[in-house]
């Protein structure tokens, strides 16, 4: 049985491929977001006759969550919206497959990895050059969703722990003082520890894949004819002819740069664009996402007393956890209610927990 849902993915994802293509300079990778357009609006057209085939096919408008993806992608880079749509093939193969298999049409093997379909229709471009490829390559495994994510998580963990580590000293003491007291050190210590963990990451990951990438580079500059040879059996193990995959590992070799990137992420799986970032800069912005999901339950405690400001916080929190659940639909396409207070219910359980041990504890000690 289709279902809405897929449909409006189905049209979400036309949606978006056309917003990528509108705002590719790559001329060919451009032309490859259009006809992703138009397959997934075949997709949600196929949907739609199957449900009735007797009335006129109207596809719906894209959703919210579809205009929000394409807000991020004017605001900050459309790679972003490329790494979620990547993120999200799961559900649009599911979707295909479930209808072909309804409409009882013969899967064909390509509706389980859009990555693949994109991939095939850029080798088939007429146009198509080692660079395009190689450009595809860097942004569909470039940060993309991961950093959107990651920065919606750092947020959830800030306000979760923090949220919980507070409620758990209000069950404890009735001093205000020490409450907030406890919210600034829960604040500094979490962002202090997500901060130092992410730069020794990022430092760590950057100076081993910068000793493989000088291993390759050097393979590189001794054995040039061998290295070509792999770049041309990479093309073929694609797909693509044996005489194309050779011109392409030709025209590739003629920028060692390039070749180089290529081949560090197709035997190493390194992308080199992930290696550009500040270990330092990872670090600030880890501390900044943690410390704003952080101070949203500490804040009524600097200005509020007794059962006022453990209200405010709960109401404050509460708040704060359903956007991020909200957020969360970024990535998954589920439902923004369903999302949003499925969050609440969980962050509110934490809380309500740490809360309960603290009264615990607080009757015992005061025993």
């Amino acid at each position: 049985m289709i279902k809405n849902s897929s449909i409006q993915t189905e049209v979400d994802a036309s949606y978006l491929y056309a917003k990528l293509a509108a705002n590719e300079s790559d001329v060919a990778v451009a032309n490859v977001f259009k006809q992703m357009s138009e397959i997934e609006a075949g997709h949600a057209i196929a949907f739609l006759e199957q449900l009735d085939s007797q009335r006129p096919v109207t596809l719906p408008g894209p959703s919210f969550r579809a205009k929000a993806l394409n807000f991020i992608g004017k605001t900050f880079s459309y790679d972003y919206v490329l790494g979620i749509l990547m993120d999200t093939e799961k559900v649009l193969a599911n979707a295909v497959v479930n209808a072909k298999r309804s409409m009882q049409i013969p899967l064909t093997g390509t509706e389980t990895n859009h990555v693949k379909i994109l991939r095939t229709l850029l080798e088939q471009e007429k146009e198509v050059t080692g660079s395009s490829v190689a450009k595809f390559e860097s942004r569909h495994r470039s940060v993309g969703g991961n950093a959107l994510r990651a920065a919606v998580l750092g947020g959830n963990d800030g306000l979760v722990s923090n949220f919980s580590l507070v409620m758990g000293v209000a069950g404890a003491s009735a001093s205000q003082a020490g409450v907030a007291l406890a919210g600034i050190a829960g604040l500094l210590a979490g962002a202090l520890s997500m901060s130092l963990g992410e730069w020794i990451s990022v430092k760590s990951s950057q100076e081993l894949y910068e000793n493989q990438m000088e291993l390759e580079m050097d393979e590189l500059e001794n054995n040039p004819e061998g290295e070509k040879r792999e770049l041309a059996l990479i093309y073929m193990a694609k797909g693509i002819p044996e005489a194309q995959a050779k011109e392409m590992a030709n025209e590739i070799m003629q920028d060692k740069t390039l070749a180089h990137q290529i081949l560090i992420k197709e035997e190493l799986g390194i992308n080199p664009e992930e290696l550009h970032g500040s270990a330092m800069e990872a670090a600030v912005y880890s501390f900044i996402l943690f410390a704003i999901g952080a101070i949203i339950p500490l804040l009524p405690f600097l200005f509020l007393t007794g059962y006022t400001a453990i209200i405010v916080c709960v109401i404050a929190s509460a708040f704060g956890l359903f956007l991020i659940g909200a957020a969360i639909t970024l990535f998954t396409g589920k439902n923004i209610w369903y999302s949003g207070f499925r969050q609440v219910l969980f962050g509110l359980a934490a809380a309500a927990i740490t809360f309960g041990i603290g009264k615990l504890i607080g009757v015992s000690i005061a025993g």
